[in-house]
């Protein structure tokens, strides 16, 4: 997993409450177990019309925010099934940091094992980040996770918080397999004192 340190760059307005999973990437994408090639399936029902062309009104087809890199949304963002491909796609579009008043649970933890930033802020702290957003080209926040804050182009900042070992995880770019990598030598160590005691094993 990439660590995830500092990211400055634009920031999309979602104005949408109860963003769910089958919205993020709906569920004709989920035969694949692959992490690349979802960007493309996300937001699909929202970002293409039904020839398949894309819609020009969906803010991720606008010019200024094709290559967002963070996301300023509603309430609730991430509800519905617990599919892990929601921020697969995410991050394969290059979404790395997601920013609203709350997120379903599940999705929230999806998050932090695949190297995404979410960020829970108060409502008049959202509205001013929406309106940063929606300044298109000049729409650039900087997140500092060390610091915990969110800079705006202003020169404005937010504090947020985060659970401190998650912080940990995110800075150093350990999921769930690179935590258990950490603790190689403890399991070689105990492997091997089990071979002694039960060679017949």
């Amino acid at each position: 997993m990439d660590k995830f340190t500092s990211l400055t760059g634009v920031a999309a307005p979602l104005k949408i409450t109860n963003v769910d999973t089958d919205m993020l990437i709906p569920k004709q994408y989920l035969k694949t177990i692959k992490r690349t090639g979802l960007g493309s399936g996300l937001f699909a029902e929202l970002r293409y019309r039904e020839d398949g062309s894309e819609n020009p009104d969906f803010v991720l087809n606008k010019p200024a925010y094709r290559k967002a890199s963070i996301l300023v949304a509603g309430d609730n963002f991430g509800c519905g099934s617990s599919r892990e491909h929601a921020p697969w796609a995410l991050l394969d579009f290059g979404i790395r940091c997601v920013i609203a008043t709350s997120f379903a649970d599940i999705f929230y933890n999806n998050c932090f094992k695949n190297g995404i930033l979410p960020i829970v802020v108060a409502p008049e702290e959202l509205e001013k980040l929406m309106d940063d957003a929606e300044r298109g080209a000049n729409a650039t926040l900087s997140i500092d996770l060390e610091a915990q804050e969110i800079r705006g182009p202003d020169g404005g900042r937010i504090r947020f918080e985060i659970d401190p070992f998650r912080k940990h995880c995110l800075l150093n770019g350990l999921d769930d397999i690179g935590l258990t990598l950490e603790k190689g030598a403890h399991i070689d160590a105990h492997e091997q004192k089990i071979e002694g005691r039960r060679s017949w094993l």
